[in-house]
């Protein structure tokens, strides 16, 4: 398929999740940047705000498997993996494929489950595989995790530490609806649910193959070195005691270049690193003093960087 209608089914999906997720279309793009990018989102909001919709109706655009897992403290790695099972007919023992067999995994207020759960995502996440009793099995490809946590209860939670915060190339916030996007809503959902007129818009293949187009984005030697500053800054920035490591880097470039698709083109802007910088670098960042609200000293961290870097200033950004 050519480039150009590839960018054009990526245009189409955004648009076809609009239907259940109103007036979020930030939200929408950064979620379905985590794919294109073959990384993984956080969403850090409260509850009723669309978290699950959104997981669901990205699913449905990729015609592939969704799965809601609710982490709870009870929850055991296998739970989440899958187990071997003794078969007494054969005599043999059988896989039981867990919950990441799937392209699409909700993990569910996962800050309730204990950090050995946790960590039982690690290596899909970041290897797209599965490892027990010494066979190692692939998870389906496309394949996403879209966690989710409350910003605003900690009573009975274990919080991600560092290193697992950084596996999560985005965090997400949702957010209220406007008065006029919430009768909107009321008006949407008052015969049906709108996420059943969600179709599907890419095929799985479709999908692997935006991810090519967003590897082969263009990304000029001065955006790149803005990019790099940018996340620089945040190991010297006053208020942080830990800055972004060269993962962040790196995620920063992709989403980069995946936010560029979403524009249609096949080149960087400066702009491009601007819109994904938040959602990219806040969570990667561990502050002197941490702020009353979770999140927001962050990304007010980010936002004073970016007015801070020069912008690279150019007549074009294209590949020459």
């Amino acid at each position: 398929m050519e480039r150009s209608q590839l960018l054009h089914l990526a245009g189409r999906v955004v648009t076809e999740i609009e239907k259940a997720i109103i007036g979020k279309r930030k939200a929408i793009e950064l979620a379905f940047i985590g794919l294109l990018c073959g990384g993984h989102v956080l969403i850090e909001d409260i509850p009723g705000v669309g978290k699950t919709t959104l997981a669901k109706a990205l699913a449905r655009t990729l015609g592939g498997t969704f799965c809601r897992l609710q982490f709870t403290p009870d929850l055991l790695p296998s739970d989440v993996t899958g187990v071997n099972v003794f078969n007494q007919r054969t005599g043999q023992f059988d896989f039981r494929p867990g919950p990441v067999f799937h392209n699409v995994l909700l993990a569910d207020e996962i800050n309730r489950g204990s950090p050995k759960t946790q960590a039982s995502l690690l290596e899909c996440m970041e290897e797209f595989q599965v490892t027990l009793d010494g066979v190692t099995r692939p998870v389906p490809s496309p394949f996403l995790v879209i966690a989710t946590e409350n910003p605003i209860e900690y009573q009975g939670t274990y919080p991600l530490p560092e290193a697992q915060l950084d596996r999560f190339l985005l965090r997400v916030s949702i957010g209220y609806p406007t008065q006029a996007e919430e009768l909107v809503i009321l008006d949407s959902q008052a015969l049906r649910h709108p996420l059943e007129t969600v179709e599907q818009v890419l095929a799985p293949q479709e999908a692997l193959a935006l991810r090519q187009a967003v590897k082969e984005t263009y990304l000029d030697p001065a955006v790149k070195h803005y990019a790099v500053e940018v996340v620089r800054r945040t190991r010297t920035h006053p208020a942080v005691q830990l800055g972004a490591s060269p993962r962040g880097s790196l995620g920063l470039a992709r989403s980069s270049r995946a936010r560029a698709v979403l524009e249609g083109r096949d080149y960087v802007t400066p702009d491009d690193v601007k819109y994904v910088a938040p959602a990219v670098l806040a969570h990667r960042l561990l502050l002197r003093e941490e702020p009353s609200i979770p999140g927001r000293g962050q990304e007010e961290v980010i936002q004073e960087i970016l007015g801070q870097v020069p912008v690279p200033v150019a007549r074009t950004f294209a590949r020459a």
